[in-house]
């Protein structure tokens, strides 16, 4: 997550970290390591897929049941899965695969494949043997519970020996499925490029040649009608680099776009997700509603919730993933609770911390559904989503896994212009959003340079006077960690920091650094305003605020101390403005863990307080009368 100049630091972690795994998993403490702290490692990156050899043994089995999945409409349900193995070992674990025929699927031998038929898919999860029977060791015998979502394909459970690192094929068993696999899924709203526009993404297993997509959708209580959805997909050679063009990759089905326009403002709508198949009958999937958009400068209560680096992890407990995102359940829980009083969502750069194993794009998108269904979920692009080498990327590491960007793109709609160039701006009632690319250059001159400044430039203040601008990577200001106390891209505070001037933006956000941190209104290292609670009349600099704590392993502080660094907290949270008119503005941090607001402040002021002048904030005045 983090980075100096244009290497990933975290890169280095990353290879550290894989090392110290390896290590631990080769002395035979493999059942210790996986109990123990998060160490930020992508769990299916420490399976060595590619080196597992048969040793399948007639004595040992895994039956898994029930054998049809979500026979009452559900897209996800819980399997219980059975071990006899006649030589247990505490390093035994049993791994999710989907589709089902892992065996038999086609892939390349690499250099490090030991022997053929290889296997050259990544489960999409697992467990250890042990996981809910500590005698397992002794009997040979466990019951494990998984919970499964539907991912258009078959699955099977296959036992494995050796641990991680040298994994033995022991045992597999039966197919299970669900009784759908093709059916619409995971509904994800996003902003359209007008205000009165709703875009609903979803995912099928339905090619455009076997079913036409559609969304039927309406104001609520009243006739519904039908808006067409274009159909896009990717390729396993649309992947950069490994794992994402290797054992990660999984097809991931059908990414289907509907666009929802001329809304009426702040209305409730209801929709749902429909394809017409080729013999003329239709597969629906379940009714869901949004409110759509306040018209640009509307006078009413809006809410708007910010955060980055959330990932995801597994209800069941499986791959480690309590671990290796601790607290990004805690997050979308929480903002499901309190669902009802949020209207927009910003999950600013890495996203699912898939890696390139694709089979996890799925699982975020199922657990987000009740949010990302409901609400726009608009996204920003992490070092996650687009770092891969030789890949037009401004930072040359692997962050991404080899995704280099195309899953984002395909996965959730934005309002781009280019959504290989992941800039954009939306306009949410009050609100003016300017959402920068900082894995693409954003250095003076360069084409985001003067998209940024042209979007801060549009801003009607009087309309929306709540200017805000988004990046994943601290271009402004953090005391975090690194050695000067300015964190992130010192170059993208020197390049930026005249424009947030000049355009007086309000509060810049930025995620990469997984913890909270506020600034005071602050340009060119100078704390620009008294107070810290309240902002009244002209605030005369920009405040700058990392929400990097969504879900994934926490970051640590700096040893120095910086005058304009008002609040600190090293833990998970979000958070969530609330603008009750063009003159009152409420910022409050909340907790993952308990909701509760642990920091906040106001800002009131008029709109000739916007319009005054600040230092470097406004061209000087002719001498003409």
């Amino acid at each position: 997550m983090r980075s100096l100049s244009f290497l990933s630091m975290e890169y280095l972690f990353l290879l550290m970290s894989i090392l110290s795994q390896c290590l631990k998993f080769g002395s035979g403490t493999a059942a210790v390591v996986h109990a123990g702290n998060g160490d930020g490692v992508q769990p299916l990156s420490k399976i060595a897929i590619h080196k597992a050899v048969y040793a399948l043994h007639e004595n040992a089995s895994v039956k898994a049941h029930p054998l049809v999945l979500g026979t009452k409409g559900g897209d996800s349900d819980w399997v219980t899965v059975e071990i006899e193995c006649p030589k247990p070992s505490e390093d035994d674990w049993i791994a999710v695969f989907s589709p089902a025929n892992f065996r038999q699927l086609v892939c390349q031998p690499s250099d490090d494949m030991e022997q053929f038929p290889h296997i050259c898919s990544a489960p999409i999860k697992y467990k250890y043997a042990n996981d809910s029977d500590a005698d397992y060791k002794k009997t040979g015998k466990s019951s494990l519970k998984f919970q499964l979502i539907n991912q258009r394909e078959d699955f099977s459970f296959a036992l494995f020996s050796g641990g991680l690192s040298d994994p033995k094929l022991v045992a597999v068993s039966n197919v299970i499925s669900f009784a759908n696999p093709k059916a619409p899924l995971y509904p994800r709203l996003s902003q359209g490029k007008s205000w009165n526009e709703m875009t609903v993404t979803w995912t099928s297993g339905y090619n455009v040649i076997e079913a036409v997509p559609f969304v039927e959708w309406g104001m609520k209580g009243e006739s519904q009608s039908r808006s067409p959805a274009g159909t896009l997909t990717f390729h396993e050679n649309d992947m950069c680099a490994p794992p994402a063009r290797t054992v990660g990759w999984r097809d991931p089905g059908f990414i289907h776009t509907s666009f929802l326009k001329d809304l009426w403002p702040s209305s409730v709508y209801t929709y749902k997700l429909g394809h017409k198949l080729v013999d003329g009958s239709y597969v629906w999937s379940k009714s869901y509603s949004f409110k759509s958009s306040p018209y640009p400068g509307q006078d009413s209560l809006q809410r708007v919730v910010i955060f980055g680096d959330m990932g995801k992890a597994e209800r069941d407990g499986s791959n480690e993933y309590s671990n290796y995102q601790p607290g990004s359940l805690n997050t979308t829980d929480q903002l499901i609770k309190d669902l009802k009083n949020i209207d927009i969502v910003f999950h600013i750069g890495d996203i699912t911390y898939a890696n390139g194993y694709i089979s996890q794009w799925d699982q975020f998108t199922s657990q987000v559904e009740r949010i990302a269904s409901t609400v726009p979920y608009m996204i920003a692009s992490g070092n996650h989503e687009r770092d891969a080498p030789n890949s037009g990327s401004f930072y040359d590491g692997n962050d991404s896994g080899g995704e280099c960007g195309v899953i984002a793109e395909t996965m959730f709609y934005v309002p781009a212009e280019n959504r290989a160039k992941f800039w954009y701006s939306t306009d949410y009632g009050m609100f003016h959003f300017c959402i920068a690319d900082s894995e693409h250059d954003w250095r003076e001159g360069s084409e985001q340079y003067k998209f940024i400044e042209k979007c801060l430039a549009s801003a009607d203040r009087r309309k929306q006077p709540w200017l805000i601008f988004v990046a994943h990577r601290v271009l402004g200001y953090s005391s975090s960690y690194w050695k000067d106390a300015s964190f992130g891209e010192p170059m993208g505070r020197e390049s930026l920091q005249g424009l947030w001037q000049k355009y007086k933006v309000d509060i810049a956000f930025f995620g990469h650094i997984h913890n909270y941190e506020r600034t005071c209104p602050v340009y060119q290292g100078q704390c620009m305003h008294v107070g810290k609670s309240h902002y009244s009349g002209t605030v005369n600099g920009t405040i700058h605020v990392v929400v990097g704590g969504g879900g994934s392993h926490l970051s640590a502080f700096g040893p120095t101390q910086t005058s304009w660094s008002l609040y600190k907290d090293s833990d998970f949270g979000f958070v969530k403005l609330t603008a009750y008119n063009h003159s009152s503005l409420l910022f409050e941090y909340k907790k993952s863990s308990d909701g509760n607001v642990y920091d906040s402040f106001t800002i009131s002021r008029d709109y000739r307080d916007v319009l005054a002048c600040v230092h470097d904030g406004c061209e000087p005045t002719t001498l003409g009368s």
